[in-house]
């Protein structure tokens, strides 16, 4: 199996084939690759841990037992949680009808264990013999998998930016609406119309979405339920889990536990 550190010069790698899979091993300690695009279409997948994908206009979240899709051409930074085991779909433009914008794609346990297969094999192989075949079968799966949404919208001011990689940082930050608008030389309801511009939601709700995708990927990557209630800054347990229930329809450890099991 060809297995790479986070962050290689590999992870450029550009296909000659319809389809080819990496395992990327993360380090003992969080890693980000920094923004980069590729011709090819790539699918990012967390095995073991968690990993988001930062793309212009919006922040997406890799949940168990799906992908995140990302089309050829589209800069965007990958952020893995320590000791995270990620694989990499790269699928050539033109391969398949994939979708053409980002978005999440739930997968069966069987394509997740044809992509795992995929990334053992050598990443070059010739027309008609047997891992071009499961490529091909691989491929068709992957274009029948269920589109989810679990993305938040970035903006694209820098003043938000600022804030939010601050959020993102230091989650437990509870700096008020005030507080930040002070910050920035603005009042209130510049911030807030400003928010609302750039992402279509208040400042307040984005917060609190942001909040939601940072609480996804640290359960997916295995804390607890307690430990990210107060990592978010929440009062208690079930506070956190009150939002988080509006958030996904369900309390956080069954949504986890559901997603594994989903994957069984």
């Amino acid at each position: 199996m060809r297995s790479l550190e986070f962050g290689e010069q590999d992870l450029d790698y550009q296909p000659s084939v319809p389809v080819c899979a990496l395992r990327v091993d993360v380090e003992a300690r969080e890693r980000e690759i920094p923004v980069h695009e590729h011709r090819s279409g790539q699918l990012v997948i967390a095995l073991r841990g968690a990993v988001s994908c930062d793309v212009p206009g919006a922040l997406w979240m890799v949940p168990p037992q799906a992908g995140v899709w990302i089309p050829g051409g589209i800069p965007h930074s990958n952020h893995g949680t320590a000791n995270a085991v990620i694989y990499y779909l790269f699928v050539a433009p033109g391969a398949a009808p994939l979708p053409t914008r980002c978005c999440t794609l739930r997968l069966s346990p069987m394509l997740s264990e044809m992509i795992q297969h995929l990334a053992g094999l050598p990443p070059s192989y010739a027309s008609g013999d047997p891992t071009d075949r499961l490529a091909r079968v691989l491929l068709d799966q992957l274009c029948e998998m269920p589109v989810e949404e679990l993305s938040l919208p970035m903006p694209q001011d820098a003043r938000l930016r600022r804030i939010s990689r601050a959020i993102t940082a230091e989650p437990s930050n509870r700096r008020t609406q005030s507080d930040w608008a002070a910050e920035l030389g603005m009042s209130e309801r510049t911030l807030n119309r400003l928010c609302t511009t750039q992402t279509g939601l208040s400042f307040g709700r984005w917060r609190r979405q942001l909040h939601m995708i940072l609480a996804l990927r640290d359960l997916s990557a295995g804390a607890t339920v307690q430990q990210v209630s107060y990592d978010l800054g929440y009062e208690s347990p079930s506070a956190f889990i009150t939002i988080f229930k509006k958030a996904f329809g369900k309390p956080p450890a069954t949504y986890i536990s559901d997603r594994w099991r989903a994957g069984d």
